[in-house]
């Protein structure tokens, strides 16, 4: 099982994220692993593997840090309107 599926694993990690332009959260939900593995797996162990595709999977991951505090906010919001909605009435 070893080396080979974990090198398989990182690059099917890659795949998903390109094509979903899911977070690594997500990625990890999905592929039943730690964030800190997806994390490895897609950072250092893709970039030996495949710089390229390292490459791609970095852009994906660097827009979803850029966006990061305005999906946070948002489930903030939607939290609250949601708390004061059963609270009403």
């Amino acid at each position: 099982m070893g080396k080979m599926y974990i090198e398989e694993r990182a690059v099917n990690l890659a795949h998903y994220i390109i094509e979903s332009k899911d977070t690594v959260r997500g990625a990890a939900k999905k592929f039943g692993i730690s964030k800190s593995t997806v994390h490895k797996d897609v950072s250092e162990r893709l970039q030996k593997i495949n710089p390229v595709l390292a490459s791609s999977v970095r852009k994906i991951l660097d827009e979803n840090k850029a966006e990061r505090h305005i999906r946070g906010g948002i489930a903030t919001k939607l939290k609250y309107s949601h708390q004061r909605e059963n609270n009403v009435g």
